[in-house]
């Protein structure tokens, strides 16, 4: 009961000092939602109860701890690797702290508590907070440089590090009520503001999140000079910089969003995870100030990204030599780079644009995501993860282990700590609401209560989404109520397989949807992707719909030379591969010819239950005695994509060829 009262002084806080102007759409928070799904409940609680105490446990035996510790003493030398280790505790602080909002923990409460009292100390008395300088300031970290900030446009990561440090500690006081880690953030924060600014430092961030951080403080505290610096930030972009005490004159490329202003960008380009928390951070603050050349721009970027930069399975970044995105149509599979962070960064930036705009569109690149190229990045363990998520692999390739198997960690843990904290908040991205409009966006099992025009509602989801396309929502308001009830009608459903000409479907499937309200047919109207449904809600009623759940054959662009003549598999939101332990070893060696059908089978204890798909399909056969290669028949199975790589190390493949057209002779 002490618990639900401090979230809820914390959410007032929030209402309060939120300014008029914001985002026309408003999400509906996920400590409002009670899930009691067969798909995400059980990844959500593994999060919780095996990856958040895992990572909590490397936090602590790859020496980020100590060097906070070390910072709190001033002795001692830095301990890791990357001058933002620092911020794996704070994502994992976050993550934790959200799983704390709707399961309490008094022990793991104790544990944060005794971690931000560790940072607490580590903060330098004017509120710096930096490990990789504090601890020896004559002998920095390389990456940090001699004095504070002078590297900060590429490599220190100083205010990478502040950002996640301002979102882990909003997201322990709205969960917890308690301010003391929301205490050091804004002594941090008030730094900044006297530090940077027009007539003060004025950088570029190397490494984008802290204008979203200083966002999430403004909307928490109410004070506009965090707003107006996390703007400020944003608008250092493609501006050339004089160091005074150098001499030079800097900036940076495409790789940093930094060749040109912000508002003449019209590329995704660079550093995809970079890219994505720039795009988020000015989604954010055009809704709070109103700048719509902020919006005309990342308008424009997200049309690139979606129309020719991204992967079939929602994945982003292509090119591994920086982290980065490749050019216009330039997805190779073999060497698909596609980064864990750069997935979680598209899902935080499609839903600010869904909030910005109310378009369909943006969700359904969000649940292509979330089903596929996101939860790919950890293990069914919980505990095991990728960097990388590879869109194919072969025995006759050579590729990194960091491609082929999950690790428990990396050097660079950027990625299972950015798991940790998504994992618990996805019941935030179900609803939102919009006045009368109210906004059915994913399709998981539960319960969300909130209010329409001071009247309390309650709705609740019943289905086995994603296996299967039977949708139920039982309404019950408090009392009779108007509302215009929104449920989107994925692309999928409409024959999009994305919002774009990037993918398509081979063969055209497309069917009105319908719906029925208490067991009657009703009209509706499409609008922006939802079906939209006006009347007087009573108690109870209960609306029905089904959506296709046949297996589809995804066509590429004819400009993705890497997939010509070759067919993706989709069935409802899942993208679905071909895995090694299946097919007699190999993956890479499948033809799916025009033509061929697919059963399904929902299999409870294969993969934590997964629904596969098989056929009858065709296969090159290498006979290595008697050096022939021939075609044969063969009983094909497709596997989720997110669920491959845990049954150890072998070929897998997104792609499959329709015919032979070539052969490629490798060496081993």
């Amino acid at each position: 009961m002490k618990k639900s009262c401090l979230i809820l002084i914390a959410c007032c806080t929030f209402s309060a000092y939120a300014q008029k102007q914001d985002y026309p759409i408003q999400p509906v928070p996920f400590t409002s939602v009670k899930l009691t799904d067969q798909f995400w409940s059980p990844k959500i609680e593994t999060n919780r109860t095996a990856t958040i105490p895992a990572s909590f446990t490397r936090c602590e035996s790859t020496g980020r701890v100590k060097n906070f510790e070390m910072a709190a003493e001033h002795k001692g030398k830095f301990c890791t690797t990357y001058p933002f280790d620092d911020t794996d505790i704070y994502k994992t602080i976050e993550g934790a702290s959200y799983s704390l909002a709707v399961h309490p923990d008094p022990k793991l409460s104790a544990y944060i508590d005794s971690l931000i009292g560790i940072i607490g100390r580590a903060q330098e008395p004017d509120g710096y907070l930096y490990t990789a300088r504090t601890i020896d300031p004559a002998h920095p970290q390389a990456w940090a440089g001699p004095e504070r900030w002078v590297n900060e446009q590429k490599s220190s990561h100083e205010l990478y590090n502040c950002g996640h440090m301002y979102e882990a500690a909003v997201a322990h006081y709205m969960a917890t009520g308690k301010r003391n880690f929301l205490n050091i953030a804004i002594k941090n924060a008030d730094l900044l503001v006297r530090t940077f600014g027009p007539d003060k430092k004025q950088v570029a961030p190397g490494h984008e999140i802290v204008e979203m951080g200083l966002v999430r403080l403004y909307r928490v505290t109410g004070k506009t000079d965090y707003l107006s610096l996390a703007k400020f930030f944003i608008d250092q972009r493609g501006i050339k910089k004089y160091n005074t005490k150098s001499k030079d004159v800097y900036e940076n490329g495409t790789y940093f969003q930094d060749n040109i202003p912000v508002i003449d960008q019209d590329e995704a380009e660079g550093h995809a995870v970079r890219a994505m928390y720039l795009y988020s951070g000015m989604a954010d603050v055009a809704a709070l100030t109103g700048d719509s050349a902020y919006i005309k721009a990342i308008d424009k970027i997200w049309n690139n990204m979606v129309g020719k930069k991204m992967y079939v399975q929602g994945s982003i970044g292509a090119v591994g030599d920086g982290e980065r995105f490749g050019d216009n149509y330039d997805l190779p599979n073999a060497t698909a780079y596609n980064e864990t962070c750069a997935a979680i960064g598209s899902v935080f930036w499609n839903q600010r644009m869904f909030l910005l705009h109310g378009d369909s569109k943006y969700i359904d690149v969000m649940e292509k995501t979330l089903y596929n190229g996101l939860i790919s990045g950890v293990g069914l363990d919980g505990k095991s993860f990728f960097y990388t998520n590879a869109m194919q692999v072969s025995n006759s390739y050579n590729q990194p282990d960091l491609e082929r198997e999950r690790s428990g960690w990396f050097t660079c843990s950027c990625c299972p700590t950015n798991v940790v904290r998504l994992l618990p908040s996805i019941p935030g991205y179900m609803y939102a609401q919009n006045g009368n409009d109210v906004y059915i966006n994913l399709f998981i099992t539960g319960t969300v209560n909130l209010s329409v025009n001071k009247k309390s509602l309650k709705i609740i989801q019943q289905n086995n989404y994603p296996w299967d396309g039977g949708l139920a929502f039982t309404i019950d308001p408090a009392s009779a109520m108007d509302m215009n009830l929104k449920i989107r009608i994925p692309g999928w459903a409409q024959d999009k397989a994305i919002p774009s000409d990037l993918y398509t479907y081979e063969s055209p499937l497309a069917q009105k949807i319908e719906i029925k309200v208490n067991g009657n047919v009703v009209d509706y109207q499409m609008k922006n992707g939802y079906a939209v449904i006006n009347k007087k809600w009573k108690k109870n009623d209960k609306v029905e719909l089904t959506l296709p759940m046949e297996v589809r054959r995804v066509i590429a662009n004819t400009a993705l030379i890497d997939d010509n003549g070759k067919i993706a598999l989709q069935r409802g939101p899942v993208m679905y591969c071909a895995e090694w332990k299946d097919n007699d070893g190999k993956a890479t060696n499948i033809i799916v010819p025009k033509g061929t059908v697919f059963t399904t089978t929902f299999e409870p204890s294969l993969l934590n239950g997964v629904t596969v798909l098989k056929a009858q399909v065709k296969s090159v056969n290498i006979d290595e005695a008697a050096q022939t290669i021939a075609t044969g028949n063969k009983t094909m199975t497709a596997i989720p994509y997110y669920s491959w790589a845990n049954r150890g190390k072998g070929e897998m493949t997104v792609w499959f060829p329709e015919q032979v057209t070539d052969i490629a002779l490798l060496t081993k």
